[in-house]
């Protein structure tokens, strides 16, 4: 009996993959046999070249590509080089992601738009580019969050741009059903990495007891959910929004 979550022969790109459930998810897919494509933006200390040459160490002939998603000729030049590279894509996790918290009354405008450009605008940037090179049958997976779903405190940007996401979700699931790759999101609650951790012991504390299940959710159960919806048992699963949150929010 084939394994649904083997994907020997696939091409993954995961943007964002230098460290966080980016880097976990793009390990998790090595480990699974698909071929890899590590993305970093780069930044003045090149710490984020160095995080992603590590996770690349531990993965089998990856690709490690430096590209701002917000920029649309660094991210086609990006897909040029994975089709060059690999002969086209197969599976897109659209993981790049900033948070930037204040309140209406303190947030700037650029403030504001810095969050949704990079978590819109490269989402869409990277999905639109992609389409020259998705193959027949693809899978392209977006991170949303809960704060896009109940708008929290302080998160007017963050909110507003995993809220769009999820729309965006919506209408490319319609738009690419005809080349049968199935575009869904994920979205994330309370999560013991990346955007979470650094939340204040308090804070976490409070969130807990509001989460049915009692605890933070661990990144291995965001990457799990990312494996299924790219394997052949979601195939018949499109605009679907898959809420990891241990009951904080229910639709």
């Amino acid at each position: 009996m084939n394994d649904p979550l083997d994907f020997s022969g696939k091409v993954v790109l995961v943007t964002g993959s230098s460290r966080g459930i980016g880097a976990e998810m793009i390990q998790a897919f090595g480990e699974r046999g698909a071929r890899c494509v590590v993305n970093y933006v780069g930044d003045a200390e090149g710490q984020n070249r160095r995080d992603a040459e590590n996770i690349a160490s531990k993965l089998k002939e990856p690709l490690v590509v430096e590209c701002d998603v917000t920029q649309p000729a660094q991210v086609e030049a990006m897909m040029k080089q994975i089709a060059d590279s690999l002969g086209g894509l197969d599976i897109l996790v659209n993981n790049s992601g900033i948070i930037r918290d204040r309140t209406i009354k303190k947030l700037t405008l650029e403030e504001f738009e810095s969050v949704v450009r990079v978590n819109l605008a490269g989402t869409f940037n990277v999905t639109q580019k992609a389409g020259a090179v998705l193959r027949q049958g693809g899978r392209i997976i977006n991170l949303s969050s809960v704060s896009g779903q109940m708008g929290l405190f302080g998160q007017a940007n963050y909110s507003s741009s995993k809220a769009a996401i999820i729309a965006l979700t919506k209408v490319s699931a319609r738009e690419f059903a005809r080349q049968q790759i199935t575009v869904n999101a994920i979205a994330p609650g309370f999560i013991d990495i990346g955007m979470s951790k650094g939340m204040p012991d308090e804070v976490t504390e409070n969130f807990k007891k509001q989460i049915p299940l009692g605890r933070l959710g661990e990144a291995r159960e965001i990457v799990d959910a990312a494996l299924f919806l790219a394997s052949p048992m979601a195939s018949y699963i499109t605009g679907h929004v898959l809420n990891v949150n241990g009951g904080y929010y229910m639709a």
